[in-house]
């Protein structure tokens, strides 16, 4: 398709404004949706500049739409405005430990603020003091160099964070300027390990099994086929749903359903049981970020029936014991964890994160995931081998199609990774106790992945 031109792009947008489906309006508003989500996420949970963050996060993932947006910040009322094309106009609001969320008519009745329970000590000891941890191996320095090394013109990877964990304790980090040990960040698909872990704790209080199917009162005619649908299909991506894919994420991608669900919907998990079958389950894989938002409903029905609860079940069974003092969980007006793709935690909090994985699921003697979780997790999903994928991690484990490539650059075999957009990654390697995180704003091809793949055969190297 040639690009559209500054001309025709409004003129493209007025029309499908103008029509009367409902699922072409929901695509044109998603720009002002994903500007207003973002920027109030960006400012009020991360802390950062938004005109900076708006020029990197979010017009080069717009082209050429990012030329018609407009937004305001009230920081008062923790209120961001966005107007795209004079065409859509969206609200985003902060709300505290829910983090931000779009505004939209279906919203029920807000409620009171969520409020945590204080936090508990951590479990998981101190990986490393106040201070940035600056490398003094050569080769370490040299590895953090061109982690961060930026090309003069587009497309730019923009490394923002790098944290490097060798049993247990921090061995090297840098931070771009405005960036530091306390800067939350958003992990994107990262956020879908997160779920994984919640599942897995809950299967360890046997709460719920892997193999256990859904119960959504919308499949319950006979013979309906997503009643086969189990959580480990939906963890491996395979549950067999037409419910689009979220392997890109541009302009685009606006009219993807996974799209119109996180940016326009205010009960993602309903948009999602409502999307037919498309193949029996466990057969196909499709990655989408449908399947984790059912995981997330299901989480928040088994700890309870709103926000409140499943934020207090993050954090006390999963954040506090691994000192991830600075996570932030985003919900959708239902209350349930946008699990797929919204969360922000500080580069040292996600490699905390990495290495609860790195150690088997345990934290300070104490197991949080059941007995072979981990290599559950990290084995491969068949029909995934063009890309690596376990179950809610991306894996190396098999050694075919993109996971040999990735092992062929200098990945161990056994290593497994949480990633997300933009080159967010925890590449965790068990057999070399080394956990290495990469945070940015990555517009090279896979998310930067050749640079990804390059840092940690440098670690590698430099830690042997």
């Amino acid at each position: 398709m040639p690009p559209i031109t500054h001309r025709l792009f409004p003129a493209l947008l007025a029309a499908l404004t103008l029509t009367g489906c409902d699922g072409a309006r929901h695509a044109v508003a998603v720009p002002a949706h994903f500007t207003s989500h973002q920027l109030c996420s960006a400012v009020f949970i991360g802390g950062l500049d938004a005109n900076a963050f708006f020029t990197e996060g979010i017009a080069p993932q717009m082209r050429p739409g990012g030329a018609f947006m407009r937004y305001t910040i009230d920081h008062a009322s923790g209120l961001v405005t966005a107007r795209f094309a004079g065409l859509v106009e969206s609200r985003a609001v902060y709300e505290g430990p829910a983090g931000c969320r779009v505004l939209t008519a279906d919203d029920p009745p807000p409620g009171p603020r969520i409020v945590l329970p204080p936090p508990a000590p951590p479990l998981l000891p101190p990986i490393a003091g106040p201070e940035v941890v600056a490398p003094t191996d050569p080769a370490l320095v040299a590895a953090l160099d061109r982690a961060f090394a930026e090309p003069d013109t587009a497309p730019h990877r923009w490394t923002k964070a790098v944290v490097i964990l060798k049993d247990g304790r921090v061995v090297a980090e840098r931070y771009a300027p405005g960036y530091g040990v306390d800067t939350p960040l958003i992990g994107w698909s990262m956020t879908k390990s997160v779920t994984n872990a919640l599942i897995g704790i809950l299967v360890r209080q046997g709460k719920l099994a892997v193999d256990q199917r859904l119960d959504v009162p919308a499949w319950s005619s006979a013979g309906d086929p997503r009643q086969a649908i189990t959580v480990d299909s939906l963890l491996r991506m395979t549950s067999g749903l037409d419910f689009g894919q979220s392997l890109t994420a541009d302009w685009t991608s606006m009219a993807d359903p996974t799209t119109q669900m996180v940016y326009a919907r205010a009960d993602m998990a309903a948009m999602v049981e409502a999307a037919a079958p498309k193949a029996p389950p466990g057969r196909v894989w499709t990655y989408s970020n449908g399947n984790t938002l059912l995981l997330s409903r299901l989480i928040r029905d088994t700890v309870g029936h709103g926000g409140a609860d499943v934020l207090a079940f993050a954090h006390q069974q999963l954040f506090d014991p691994l000192g991830m003092a600075h996570a932030t969980l985003e919900l959708d007006a239902t209350g349930t964890p946008i699990g797929s793709s919204h969360m922000w935690a500080t580069a040292r909090d996600w490699a905390r994160f990495g290495q609860l994985f790195a150690d088997d699921g345990m934290v300070g003697g104490q197991r949080l995931l059941p007995e072979g979780w981990v290599d559950y997790s990290a084995r491969l999903t068949p029909g995934s081998e063009d890309y690596g994928y376990g179950a809610g991690f991306w894996t190396n484990r098999g050694s075919v199609g993109a996971a040999a490539h990735r092992v062929h650059a200098g990945m161990p075999a056994d290593s497994f990774m949480a990633r997300g957009n933009q080159g967010q990654a925890i590449v965790i390697i068990p057999s070399a106790r080394l956990v290495v995180v990469r945070l940015g704003m990555a517009y090279t091809p896979e998310g930067d992945i050749l640079a990804l793949e390059r840092l940690v055969a440098d670690t590698m190297a430099a830690t042997r």
